[in-house]
């Protein structure tokens, strides 16, 4: 598969969905098939030539309706390194804020025969919608509050390369659950690869029945972090907030920020993770993020281009299997969810 190759005719062996639309409703085998893929791509992006020929001929678009620094430029670089040719599409001065509808955009993309869209937007499901409008492959760079599925999978690598393992870890979520599509995403996934997962937060920051996800509820910092070998903190997401979920920052970050007396009640080896932006003060301390011994969070920043270099890699492949021989095509994606 990573071979300088002509476009196969079949689809990838470990994953055959034509999107990737989320983590929830796929297996172990494919989710550790895909990290396995990123695994080999670190190193790739380490070396003084980083490029490859895997996706020559290819054309990459990223759709973003809403800002991103990490996830669109780590996509960028990702595609550039495999070959591919990769556009950016700016939302902010597109026909979309001139009044075109999210289907007639499809459209227009279809129209321009790309082999992999990734779209961001503000909206759960908007993402699936347009995958079921369009020929290309669709990559979910995070839909509303609905999923991440790429910061999961980039999540998981970073934890499986300094821990050795996922299955059987302990992992606290904290923070705003209710608007995190981070946090879903790395539900979905940690729990279907053996972890056991808690998330910590005040009544207000998380969506009713949480705990059917398979997870355990906490309130409280301190009792929520006993024991825990991993620590992932979350961004209060004041934009998707209509009302006042917390009574202020300062008050926040006193019950539910990360310090190194709250951490000191995980274990003593435990690791320190954010998805970023961060809200230093609000959600972490400095200190506690910058400990080079213990944050992870520069490590996840790195996997996060490798994660996406074998997502596209993958679904480029599984893309032309499709165009190849459309009667044994992979499966739609519309499992995903």
């Amino acid at each position: 598969m990573t071979a300088e190759t002509d476009a196969p005719t079949e689809p990838c062996a470990f994953y055959r969905y034509r999107h990737l639309l989320g983590i929830e409703g796929l297996h172990p085998p494919e989710i550790a098939g895909l990290l396995d893929l990123a695994d080999s791509y670190v190193e790739q992006s380490r070396r003084p030539e980083k490029k490859s020929a895997i996706l020559r001929g290819r054309t990459l678009i990223n759709l973003f309706f809403e800002n991103s620094t990490r996830t669109r430029t780590s996509f960028e670089l990702a595609g550039k390194r495999l070959g591919g040719d990769v556009i950016n599409m700016s939302v902010a001065s597109s026909s979309v804020k001139k009044g075109e509808t999210l289907i007639d955009t499809a459209m227009t993309l279809n129209a321009m025969h790309c082999d992999v869209l990734v779209i961001r937007h503000g909206e759960s499901g908007a993402v699936k919608l347009l995958s079921e409008k369009v020929n290309c492959a669709v990559i979910n760079a995070g839909d509303g509050s609905h999923e991440h599925p790429t910061q999961a999978l980039l999540d998981a690598l970073t934890i499986r390369r300094r821990k050795g393992r996922i299955d059987g870890l302990q992992v606290a979520i904290c923070g705003d659950v209710a608007h995190s599509r981070v946090a879903r995403s790395n539900i979905h996934l940690l729990t279907t690869m053996g972890a056991r997962v808690r998330v910590i937060a005040p009544p207000t920051l998380l969506p009713t029945a949480i705990d059917r996800l398979g997870v355990e509820v906490f309130h409280d910092m301190r009792e929520g972090l006993a024991g825990c070998d991993i620590v992932m903190m979350l961004r209060l997401q004041t934009e998707r907030m209509k009302s006042a979920y917390v009574p202020s920052q300062r008050e926040y970050f006193h019950f539910f920020g990360l310090d190194y007396e709250k951490l000191g009640l995980a274990k003593p080896d435990a690791l320190i993770m954010h998805p970023g932006p961060m809200n230093r003060g609000v959600e972490i301390d400095t200190d506690v993020a910058d400990d080079i011994d213990r944050s992870l969070i520069h490590q996840q920043v790195e996997m996060g281009v490798a994660v996406r270099m074998a997502c596209l890699d993958v679904l480029a492949q599984n893309h032309a299997a499709f165009l190849a021989n459309k009667p044994n095509s992979p499966k739609s994606g519309t499992g995903l969810k």
